[in-house]
């Protein structure tokens, strides 16, 4: 950033009126207690998922407290920032490993920390545009974060990564459109910070693991006047993974070890793709995403919307057929004994076809008149890790996370061929009492390289009964049960969670603090 750009947005703050120092600095708090139990070693699939990766073992006992102040949007210049820390213990989980020291295998048995800090972070808006830095957890682009199966590229399945992003504040008029066409778009990097996670459970035996890599995402969105009766918004997500040191194996011997380049250019090249020594620098991922709304009379509203996952080009130019999820939610304007219901199709079968062959790949073919741009292996890639954090899916949950895989073979989604069905509903049984049911069906192939011989599959539910207790404002119960059945990876399973949380506002400048839900 130049010094004149500086100096123009200082300036443009000054002119505004607004400081620091004008706005009412009001705290939010909360603490939560979390106690959760199970017949496995792994909770059920719906008390584990799109919950930012707090929990994952299905015997444990967590305290969550967080501290943040919101960003006034109200206000041209406003600021935010926020801090959330985790303290618990689990039950462990046995993970295989082969020990090259003794060319024999192990268990490592694993376990989440005990302490860590979940989020810290602090931000600032001037106008529509905003800036952020630090540990902070995002934030779904278009599905219902309650009721979906989890966006499919930027999800809030795992931990928050420590980096920084900008970009525009929700969606912004854009110019002599007179409100009738707005834009929203962001673009961050992020840090991997799972490498003592990925050495103790990673088996070292076969296919690679990556450590050190950054992680790159950024979107842009374009929406009709939100105010009419129908609202149409589409758009594109992107992420990729790029740089760290990637080591191969084979049998437990390392045959390879690819150091990737980390400069300012590495950075760009995310924004304007740049081909490197193998294809396109990093790996990346991404949708195209398309959303209809129509706003009844009554203010009820129904959203038709899909994500189009893509891995490469073919994918981008939708060669990979019906891949991708297909939606429908109602939502109500006030509460009611239904407010709130989604069902999801979900099919990951196409993936551009089962074969890859470019002439490029194999130096000296005779064959080099046509080529064959398939298997797209989504979530996996050649070089990197599969797209996870912590062994928890960046984008939708449904894709079994690897942290699921006890074999070691943690640097890889090995059931990414399937196709299934979600379902969600929520809303209130009386005043404060509200409820949420999910469900899902999977079956599943393998990946295209590897598939299953017999396919397996999963049937997924969990209900939710949350209370705010009347007599005790800011006091929050939380139920969950839950359960798991199939052959597929996530196995025969069941659950319950109970959870407490007592939260508020705090004013500092009148020093009064006010206990509310949260």
């Amino acid at each position: 950033m130049t010094r004149f750009s500086i100096a123009l947005i200082i300036a443009s703050v000054i002119a505004s009126g607004e400081s620091f120092a004008s706005e009412p600095l009001v705290m939010r708090a909360k603490a939560e207690l979390e106690i959760n139990g199970g017949n496995s070693s792994f909770a059920p699939y719906y008390i584990a998922s799109n919950r930012h990766g707090t929990l994952s073992q299905a015997k444990g006992a967590g305290i969550g407290i967080t501290l943040d102040k919101q960003m006034d949007l109200s206000r041209r210049f406003t600021y935010g920032f926020g801090v959330e820390g985790r303290f618990g213990a689990t039950n462990r989980t046995d993970y295989d490993q082969f020990r090259s020291a003794t060319q024999s295998w192990g268990v490592s048995r694993q376990a989440p920390a005990n302490v860590w800090l979940q989020q810290l972070y602090a931000e600032v808006k001037f106008r529509g545009v905003f800036f952020e830095a630090g540990l902070k957890e995002q934030r779904a682009a278009l599905v219902n974060e309650d009721l979906s199966s989890g966006d499919l590229v930027h999800g809030i399945n795992a931990r928050p990564m420590p980096g920084a992003r900008a970009g525009f504040v929700d969606f912004q008029n854009i110019p002599f459109t007179n409100g009738w066409v707005q834009i929203q778009g962001e673009l961050g990097y992020w840090k991997y910070l799972d490498n003592d996670w990925q050495k103790h459970h990673f088996s070292f035996y076969n296919y690679h693991v990556n450590l050190g890599a950054w992680h790159n995402y950024k979107r842009c969105f374009f929406r009709t006047k939100p105010s009419e009766a129908f609202s149409l918004t589409i758009g594109m997500q992107a992420a990729a993974q790029f740089s760290g040191t990637t080591t191969n194996y084979h049998h437990g011997q390392i045959t390879s070890e690819e150091k990737f380049s980390l400069s300012v250019k590495d950075f760009i090249d995310m924004i304007v793709l740049r081909e490197g020594d193998d294809y396109w620098k990093g790996n990346h991922v991404g949708s195209w995403d398309i959303q209809g709304r129509y706003r009844l009379k009554s203010g009820d509203e129904i959203k038709l919307y899909a994500q189009w996952l893509w891995e490469d080009g073919s994918g981008i130019g939708k060669l990979n057929g019906w891949d991708g999820l297909w939606g429908i939610e109602w939502k109500t304007a006030k509460p009611a004994p239904v407010s709130g219901a989604v069902v999801e199709v979900l099919s990951f079968m196409n993936q551009s076809g089962p074969l890859h062959y470019d002439p490029a790949d194999i130096p000296g073919t005779t064959m080099t008149g046509s080529q064959a741009t398939g298997a797209d292996n989504y979530y996996n890639n050649t070089w990197y890790n599969g797209y996870a954090y912590y062994g928890m899916s960046l984008g939708s949950p449904m894709f079994i996370s690897p942290i699921y895989n006890n074999d070691g073979f943690t640097t890889a989604f090995v059931d990414n061929r399937f196709w299934g069905i979600h379902a969600g509903i929520c809303g209130t049984i009386i005043d404060g009492l509200d409820y949420r049911v999910l469900g899902s069906w999977r079956k599943f192939y393998g990946t295209m390289m590897l598939p299953r011989i017999s396919p397996v599959h999963d049937f997924s539910t969990m209900v939710e009964a949350s209370w705010m207790i009347p007599r005790v404002p800011g006091l929050k119960l939380t139920v969950q049960a839950a359960f798991d059945a199939g052959n597929s990876p996530l196995g025969n399973r069941g659950g319950m969670l109970a959870g407490i949380s007592y939260s508020g506002l705090f004013n500092c400048n009148t020093k009064k603090f006010t206990p509310c839900g949260l």
